[in-house]
């Protein structure tokens, strides 16, 4: 379920099938996407704005770790000339994955003059799609979510307080109540972010308080764990986790005695992108399509019907989001401005966070 791990799965709603258009041969249009990720709905919509509607081919896959196997597989050479696997137009890839896509060329940058819509986007999401000095375009994100802090609210009553940002976590009422993820670079990076510093900080060596900070911290978790870190929350064990929005909205919208927070100093973001493999001619109905996901009402129909965050600004109303869900799906600008995408470090900084993280579990 580790949306940032190339080993583990990723987790999605609960969302009917989309799709699947003429099978006898190949669509005008194909599409590999993360299974849940776009509504039936939104398909549909698309299919009736265009003249080939009925037929274009939209897959859903299970996991991003699948998507991006399909993205090498269809840079190698075929085995069997006969049963060649034709790529897709477009593929739904994590942000976490996608220096590793352009480092392995495979996939290819976009031509932005056949995106009218793309002008929407602020300027964070267009430097997470660049990653080059020349202002590729690498992708288009269609939906996004944060790492927050979901807590037992019926202990907080008693406590007098509710969580709000990162450094309530080493209040002395949480000894022993926390759940966290099993990652170095979401942990670390929660205790940068206390500090001030960048989820992205590469001198961690040279910050004199976080090894202090941390073995505080690990004084107050329970539990570490990158899939099952809701369990013991659930069952009481713990009164407080950390995790991705995807796991914990269902979670939520199933128990009420549960609520979320976007912590205030800032958080850490993952998004879904469009990305194009490499080699493959894209013509006017795969921008249409890009062009179509990026248009408000369509990102807000996407947001609201997959329980997920819209990257065009404003574009839902209070209203449309249950109560339960509203501190997650209601966009604040100043904690997002305030908010990082986890971007791919040097293997030996990677290294240093990895070590770090096993030093703060043993002490």
């Amino acid at each position: 379920m580790d949306r940032r791990s190339f080993l583990l799965s990723t987790t999605t709603l609960a969302l009917s099938q989309i799709i699947i258009g003429c099978e006898t041969k190949q669509a005008p249009l194909n599409i590999q996407l993360l299974k849940n990720s776009i509504p039936g709905q939104v398909v549909n919509q698309f299919r009736k704005t265009v003249e080939s509607g009925g037929n274009l081919k939209f897959t859903p896959i299970d996991q991003i770790e699948e998507l991006f196997k399909l993205l090498q597989t269809w840079q190698k050479p075929p085995t069997n000339k006969n049963q060649k696997s034709l790529p897709a137009n477009l593929v739904t890839l994590g942000d976490y994955w996608l220096q590793a896509a352009i480092n392995q060329k495979l996939i290819q940058p976009l031509s932005t003059e056949k995106i009218q819509n793309l002008a929407k986007l602020d300027e964070k999401w267009r430097q997470l799609v660049k990653h080059d000095q020349e202002g590729k375009i690498w992708g288009i994100p269609y939906r996004w979510g944060n790492t927050v802090i979901v807590y037992n609210q019926e202990k907080f009553e008693k406590l007098g307080w509710k969580p709000r940002d990162w450094s309530d976590l080493w209040r002395s009422e949480l000894e022993n109540r926390i759940s966290l993820l099993n990652h170095p670079r979401e942990v670390i990076g929660l205790v940068l972010k206390k500090l001030g510093k960048s989820y992205n900080t590469e001198n961690i060596n040279q910050i004199s308080s976080l090894e202090s900070e941390l073995q505080a911290l690990n004084k107050q978790v329970k539990f570490y764990d990158s899939t099952k870190y809701l369990e013991p929350l659930i069952i009481g064990d713990t009164w407080l986790a950390v995790g991705w929005s995807n796991d914990i909205i269902p979670m939520i919208s199933r128990y009420q005695k549960f609520t979320a927070v976007v912590p205030q100093s800032g958080t850490a973001i993952w998004a879904d992108l469009w990305v194009s493999p490499t080699g493959v001619s894209n013509d006017t109905l795969a921008y249409q399509w890009l062009d179509f996901c990026l248009q408000p009402n369509t990102s807000g129909q996407i947001a609201l019907l997959t329980k997920s965050n819209s990257p065009i600004g404003n574009n839902i109303a209070i209203r449309d989001i249950q109560k339960p869900l509203q501190n997650l799906l209601l966009n604040n600008s100043e904690i997002f401005a305030k908010s990082e995408f986890l971007l791919p470090l040097r293997p030996e900084v990677t290294q240093e966070y990895e070590d770090l993280f096993m030093k703060m579990k043993k002490s």
